[in-house]
This record gives structure tokens, C-alpha cells and sequence, in this order.
């Protein structure tokens, strides 16, 4: 109670805010841009707005498969940044950007040389598997370009430099729409290309992303996108201490991306009115996911600065008010959409069998949405303190010992109704957060990676194994 009295409320709702919100916007901003993309789809048929719902899960996977090595590089990136270590960071960057261009390669080559396998693997619905293939054969192009964009706006964030980012995304948000609006129908002149424009214009707005943040970070000098040399001047050491503290985060997001494509793949060999629902849910789930993303972003900087200079008590503080504080905004949001479905699924074509499905799954998902969004939120902060084991491995087990099972039984075996296959993805949220909260205020996951904060890291575990005595006593 004595911390929580003392605690600077003013000062770290200030400093959460000034990260939190334009990422926040920045992730709103590219939702709805996903949103105006399903609406302009959306005349074209149920069909091809499913279809463009399981290319994007494809593109989920790709985000699996470099989203560990993100994790991993904020986790240096906030802790150098803490304590003002140029060299680690410039080193930490350059090992990120080149273990996610890998990534990028691998699923750019996939969509663009054996599109049909990919939509084979995510559906056994020809027509929509031919929507897929003209679609993924152009927005391969645009795989590199984002994860580039991703791996600057994570080094950005982390260095607290947010408004560049945000800034990229609303020019890249804009440059999307106007050309989804010419390309898909074909005007000024220009033949009306379908799913195929969207795919393009995809292209140019993440061609767009990248130059922006390029051009802002040297207009405002930032030093550390362009230190060329610097980011491939790696050590043995320091690629070892990477892969050790990144390897439990990629193999998280590897494992989870697995998962996710099998369960992907039994929903899409459900009733084509399922299918066009789940691609307008994905949509809408971007929105609890971007507001989420803010929070997840301000308690990696803020904890892993801490940590990173040895501040680790008041990680440890901040830590346990922004997971409360995420519940509470993903609350709202969630009650938002709720009351605001039946213009939102109508907009996007969703209509009788659909439209009721669409909004099951909404009902469902708000009520998971809120314990979901705060075990992310604390595996989040595990991880940028220097613990990535601990989130990484109930996430999996729960993943394949209790979710992924439920999922196929009900779905491929039972036949089960389409919303309780749905409800099944979410059954370990509760168990899993009731664990996640006994290792937070065990204070366990702080784990640093800097001189400064190892040297203060026996005095913070003492401190801990005296108060959890005074508890108990």
C-alpha cells in the first residue's frame, strides 16, 4: 500500500499517454483503412470478401513468423535505450531487420510463385480459391515493404519517436483508400481490376509507409535507421545473447502461428455465409487490437527503459497499473461495438445467415476480448523486462493442450454449430490469466540485459521475498 500511495500517477499516465495514443491511432488509423477495404470489397460479393479475409490470415502467419523477432528487438531496443547504449541499439537493430527481411522473402516467394497451395491449405472452396490466387499474386510485392515499416516503427517506438510512425500510417492509410477507390471499379479512365486493384493499391500504400518514415527520421535527424555500418557490426556475444533471449519469443509466435493456421483451416471449411462473417470479424478485431497495441507498445518502453537503467522497482509499479488499465479501455471499446454492429456488418455486406453469425461472434468475442487483451498485455511487459520463457510457454502449452484440440473436435468431428467451434479459440483465456497474475507480483520476469540493471537486480529480489513475507505474516 505504501508504493501505491507514492505511486506518480500524474507522471505515468502522462508518459503512457504520449506513447500509447498515437499507436494507438496509428493501429485505428490502419484498421480502418481495413475496414473501407471490406466495405469497397463488399459489392463485389460474399465470396471475394472471403476470400480476402484468408489471404490476410496468410499474412498473419507471415506476422507470426517475424513478429518474434520484433518482441525480441524492442526488448533490446527499450533496455539499451534506457540505458543510452547507441552501440547496442544500432547492433540490435540491424540482427532484427535482417531476421525479419528473411521472413519477408520466404512469404513473398510463397504468394507469388504457389498462390494456389496457399489458398488450398485455407479453404476447399474453388471459387473462392481463385479470388485468392489473383489477389495473392499481387500483394506479395507489398510483404518486404511492410516489414520493413514494421522493423523501423519498432525501433522508433522503442526509442520514443511515435509520432513518425503515426504520421506514415495515415499517409499510407489515404494513399490505400484512394487507389482502392480507382483501382477496384476502374476510374479516371483505369480498367475496373477487382480484388486485384485492392491488392495493388495495398502495394503502393506500403511502398508509401516505408518512404515516409525514411524521409521524417532523416528530416529529424534521427541517428539510428541510418547507421549502416553500425548495424552489422555483430559479435558472437552479442548474437548469442539475441537468439537466447529472442529464441522462447520466435518460438512462441512460430507455435501460435501453427496453431492459428489449423484452426483458420477448420473454419474455412465451413459454410461460405462463416467464412464472409470471419473476414469481417478479423476487421472489426483489428479495433481491440489497435487500441491494445498502444498499451502493449507504452509498457514495453516504460518497463523496459526501467529495467534497462536499473529503475527496477518502479518497472515493477508500472507494470501492474497498465495491465488494469488496458482491461478497462478494451472494455469500453468492446462495449462500443457492441453498440454500433448493425450499421458496421451491414456496411460490409453481411446479411441473414452471415450477419447473425457476425454478430454472435462479436457477443462472444467482447466477453474474452478483455481477460485475452491482458494476457497479452503482461506477456508483453515479460518480455520487454528480459523474461521471455514464461508467457511463451503457457501460451503454448494452453495453445495445443487445450485450445487447438476443442477447436477440431467440435469443428471437423462433431460438426458443431459454427459459433461454438468459435467459442472454443478463447477457452484458456481465464485459466491462463489467473497464472500470468501470480507471476507478476512474483516480480520474477525482470530479467535485464544491461550492466545497470543486473547490478540492482539482488537488491529488487530481496525487496520482493520481504514483502511477499510480510503478506503472508
Amino acid at each position: 500500500m505504501q508504493h501505491s500511495a507514492r505511486f506518480p500517477w500524474r507522471d505515468f499516465l502522462k508518459r503512457l499517454a504520449v506513447i500509447a495514443i498515437p499507436v494507438a491511432l496509428q493501429n485505428l488509423l490502419t484498421t480502418t483503412g481495413s475496414m473501407v477495404d471490406t466495405m469497397m470489397i463488399a459489392p463485389l460479393g460474399e465470396t471475394a470478401v472471403g476470400a480476402v479475409g484468408l489471404c490476410a490470415q496468410f499474412s498473419s502467419l507471415m506476422f507470426s513468423g517475424y513478429w518474434g523477432f520484433v518482441g525480441g528487438g524492442m526488448l533490446f531496443f527499450s533496455q539499451y535505450w534506457g540505458a543510452k547504449d547507441d552501440e547496442g541499439i544500432d547492433r540490435s537493430y540491424g540482427i532484427t531487420l535482417s531476421c525479419m527481411m528473411l521472413v519477408a522473402l520466404l512469404f513473398a516467394c510463397l504468394a507469388l510463385i504457389c498462390p494456389e497451395w496457399v489458398m488450398r491449405v485455407y479453404t476447399d472452396k474453388t471459387a473462392i480459391q481463385a479470388i485468392g490466387v489473383s489477389y495473392l499474386r499481387v500483394v506479395g510485392f507489398a510483404y518486404p515493404l511492410q516489414i520493413l515499416s514494421m522493423a523501423m516503427s519498432s525501433l522508433l517506438r522503442s526509442t520514443e519517436r511515435v509520432r513518425i510512425p503515426f504520421y506514415a500510417a495515415v499517409a499510407s492509410v489515404l494513399t490505400n483508400m484512394v487507389l482502392n477507390w480507382v483501382l477496384i471499379y476502374g476510374h479516371f479512365g483505369l480498367p475496373a481490376m477487382g480484388v486485384q486493384g485492392a491488392a495493388l493499391a495495398t502495394v503502393f500504400a506500403a511502398f508509401v509507409n516505408a518512404a515516409v518514415i525514411i524521409i521524417l527520421a532523416r528530416a529529424q535527424k534521427f541517428p539510428y535507421l541510418f547507421h549502416f555500418r553500425q548495424h552489422f557490426r555483430w559479435t558472437k556475444k552479442a548474437v548469442r545473447l539475441y537468439l537466447q533471449r529472442c529464441f522462447p519469443i520466435i518460438c512462441n509466435e512460430v507455435f501460435l502461428g501453427v496453431a492459428n493456421m489449423i484452426i483458420n483451416m477448420v473454419l474455412g471449411r465451413q459454410s461460405e455465409q462463416a467464412i464472409a462473417a470471419m473476414a469481417v470479424f478479423r476487421t472489426l478485431e483489428g479495433l481491440v487490437i489497435g487500441f491494445f497495441s498502444g498499451f502493449s507498445n507504452a509498457s514495453s518502453v516504460l518497463v523496459g527503459t526501467c529495467v534497462g537503467a536499473g529503475e527496477l522497482d518502479t518497472a515493477y509499479q508500472r507494470a501492474k497499473r497498465v495491465v488494469y488499465l488496458c482491461a478497462g479501455c478494451i472494455f469500453a471499446v468492446c462495449i462500443t461495438l457492441l453498440a454500433v454492429h448493425q450499421p458496421l456488418l451491414t456496411m460490409m455486406s453481411l446479411s441473414g445467415e452471415s450477419f447473425r453469425i457476425g454478430f454472435g461472434m462479436l457477443l462472444i468475442y467482447c466477453v474474452a476480448a478483455v481477460i485475452r487483451m491482458c494476457n497479452w498485455a503482461q506477456n508483453d511487459t515479460y518480455r520487454s523486462a528480459g523474461d521471455a520463457t514464461t508467457g511463451t510457454v503457457l501460451e503454448i502449452l494452453f495453445m495445443y493442450l487445450m485450445v487447438l484440440p476443442c477447436v477440431c473436435i467440435t469443428g471437423l468431428w462433431l460438426k458443431a454449430p459454427f459459433l461454438v467451434i468459435f467459442a472454443c479459440c478463447y477457452i484458456d483465456e481465464p485459466i491462463r490469466f489467473i497464472l500470468m497474475q501470480r507471476h507478476m507480483y512474483s516480480g520474477r520476469w525482470v530479467r535485464p540485459v544491461t550492466p545497470e540493471g543486473q547490478a540492482a537486480l539482488p537488491a529488487f529480489m530481496a525487496q520482493r521475498r520481504r514483502n511477499k513475507k510480510t503478506v503472508q505474516a
